[in-house]
């Protein structure tokens, strides 16, 4: 066994690793970028090393770097975790090259895979069952409308070199091909530095069922079981499960050996998993399930195959990475109960899923105790941590286990609804209605299922909260009156003064106070009527919330309730807002990231819903649209620019105001 590793990775992969690497008696030794300086994964190692400015590019990625990294601080291994160079066969070379164990496959069978269009045709040649289309070399945009069209459509576009959705776009008529081509081609040159795509038929009603299989260098190979990761937005998992609803054995059989097929025809060592596609329109059943792709490396939902065999798949790649033989024959591997992880972003599922940034003001998830002794909480960040727009804005992982599905995913929900994230806004409140939806629990579902349910799932623009204002405004009140107090001085025996408080005290009839308060941006008025119980709050005749949590940090309080966050702050009537809102055309950009094109100049006439800007956060585009029929009087912000949440990006004038 290894005596030290160098995780060559950042957040709740990173943690994880380390905590395995600690328990096996390995020293961790972290990398970490400037963003990540004080990070939680550099914390919990036993040294770490700097790598560079925060941008990927500059730091994760540089593989001269971190080679350096590990020769300076004498690595026995490299553990990749996943994202980042972890499917970079160059890497995996780099590493062996410079005389130090690489935690993953050989650099051949990365090539062999890394590749969805090689694989695909290495696949057909070991017989493995794949999605018909188009895996060729030739990309003229020309050319592949054609095989589009020949296909038959519904396509997908896939970028080759891709994963986790980036690069793919589903195309259902052929007029939309040419946009959607060009979209990937550009998101995948961005995400992967390969523009290449190929084209596949959509499978109606699909379902994404995926085994993880583990080989080692004396020519074994076996499978652990399957997940089902349907659940899926923009083509990136959301929850995941094993074993997956509606499997039988037999099935999980036939999979099983076809993916051990796909591992052996590679000389695949370590950990990997092989994706399949199926059509669950009439269930899951033998013949219906194709190859996609295979990640040649440990996947983001792995936890969800340990809790269900009670095996590490962390300890297996260390121990297969030193040359040891796979601890077990296939006929010892155990599928035990049911197990859900549900990944906690920091988005916005009511603005299209925008990626939410900014400092973690409080973070809180529910002890693994009593029910919830099945729960597990993997996390790279913690209360006082900031979610920065460098990398994806994953806060944790949240796993729970059963005896039953059912048990399963009312320990998930039930965990999902006490966990608290205070500062940029998460999906909690969405992945639990997606735990409690009924048609997922009756497994009645494919990989279309949350975009055809967003509106049940509280997914779309909701109407202010209320109730949770009217907390908000409660709490602001008891500060500004606490502050109040603590300046006024009086002498022990001097007796208190009605003119020393600030509850709108009269001589006569009811004290009524009108507080104006902004409500996650919007202008609105509290009434507050002080009794002789104290000043009671209310919004349009709506008390506070009860059983919401309430925090109070930079000049705001922030309500959380059902998992939805409530900024509310009490409104600065000197400020100018007259320039705000859809009305006034101005158009911010809705998160930070950078301007990757701007669509129009200044003087040009635009209508309502016209593209106007493409922002990129977190290697996603996000299209910005006239608010108005207008001119664009304003471009406040190039291409290449970095623009923060919020910050103007361009104005249009309405038509009105340029006549």
């Amino acid at each position: 066994m290894f005596k030290s590793v160098l995780i060559a990775n950042r957040g709740e992969i990173a943690c994880r690793i380390a905590r395995t690497a600690k328990r096996l008696g390995l020293r961790s030794i972290a990398v970490y970028s400037e963003a990540d300086s004080g990070a939680l994964h550099v914390r919990l190692c036993d040294e770490a090393h700097a790598i560079g400015p925060a941008p990927a590019a500059q730091s994760y990625l540089v593989i001269e770097t971190l080679i350096a990294a590990a020769k300076a601080s004498r690595a026995d291994c490299i553990h990749p975790g996943y994202g980042f160079l972890s499917e970079n066969a160059g890497f995996a070379q780099a590493c062996i090259d410079a005389g130090i164990a690489f935690v993953g496959p050989p650099p051949a069978a990365m090539r062999a895979m890394g590749l969805k269009d090689r694989a695909k045709a290495l696949m057909e040649k070991a017989g493995v069952p794949v999605v018909p289309g188009f895996h060729g070399e030739m990309q003229e945009p020309k050319f592949l409308a054609r095989k589009a069209y020949e296909i038959g459509y519904p396509v997908l576009i896939k970028a080759i070199a891709g994963g986790g959705g980036k690069g793919m776009r589903r195309v259902d008529k052929h007029a939309d091909f040419d946009a959607a081509l060009a979209a990937a081609m550009r998101e995948a040159k961005s995400a992967f530095g390969d523009e290449r795509v190929l084209i596949e038929k959509y499978v109606n009603a699909p379902r994404h069922i995926e085994m993880q299989i583990f080989a080692d260098s004396h020519g074994n190979a076996i499978h652990l079981n399957e997940r089902d990761c349907s659940l899926q937005r923009r083509h990136q998992k959301v929850i995941e499960e094993a074993p997956a609803p509606g499997m039988s054995a037999e099935l999980r059989a036939a999979m099983g050996e076809a993916a051990v097929a796909a591992a052996k025809a590679t000389g695949y060592v370590g950990a990997g998993t092989v994706e399949f596609i199926a059509d669950g329109a009439q269930g899951l059943k033998a013949g219906a399930f194709w190859f996609m792709e295979m990640n040649t490396r440990l996947q983001v939902e792995h936890p969800v195959t340990e809790a269900v065999t009670g095996l590490d798949l962390v300890e297996w790649q260390f121990r297969i990475a030193a040359g040891d033989k796979l601890p077990l024959t296939q006929a010892q591997v155990s599928l035990d109960g049911h197990a859900v992880e549900a990944r906690l972003y920091a988005e916005d599922p009511e603005r299209g899923f925008l990626p939410s940034t900014g400092k973690l003001i409080a973070l809180q998830f529910p002890q693994a105790e009593g029910k919830n002794q099945n729960l597990r909480i993997d996390s790279g960040v913690e209360a006082g941590d900031a979610v920065t727009p460098f990398y994806d804005p994953m806060i944790a992982k949240l796993i729970a286990h059963g005896k039953t599905r059912d048990q399963a995913l009312d320990r998930l929900a039930d965990a999902l609804d006490k966990t608290i994230v205070i500062g940029p806004r998460s999906n909690a409140g969405f992945l639990a209605a997606l735990c409690r939806a009924p048609a997922f629990r009756s497994g009645n579902f494919d990989t279309g299922f949350i975009d055809s349910n967003l509106v049940s799932l509280g997914a779309t623009p909701q109407a202010l909260d209320r109730a949770a204002v009217a907390l908000g405004a409660q709490t602001l009140l008891a500060q500004e009156n606490a502050r109040i107090a603590a300046l006024v001085q009086r002498e022990p025996d001097e007796p208190a003064s009605p003119w020393d408080t600030g509850d709108g005290f009269q001589l006569a009839g009811t004290r009524r106070l009108a507080l104006p308060i902004l409500a996650d941006g919007e202008t609105i008025v509290a009434e507050v009527v002080h009794g002789p119980h104290g000043p009671a709050v209310t919004i349009d005749g709506i008390a506070p919330a009860t059983g919401a949590v309430a925090v109070a940090a930079d000049d705001a309080v922030y309500v959380l309730r059902h998992g939805r966050q409530t900024k509310v702050a009490l409104r600065d009537l000197a400020l100018d807002e007259a320039g705000d809102g859809a009305a006034s055309g101005l158009v911010r950009a809705p998160m930070h990231g950078k301007v990757l094109g701007i669509l129009v100049a200044k003087g040009d006439r635009v209508t309502r819903g016209q593209r106007l800007a493409i922002v990129e956060a977190m290697k996603m585009e996000h299209t910005l649209v006239s608010p108005l029929d207008g001119t664009v009087a304003e471009i406040a912000a190039g291409e290449g620019a970095q623009v923060a949440e919020g910050a103007k990006v361009m104005v249009i004038a309405p038509h009105e105001a340029v006549k």
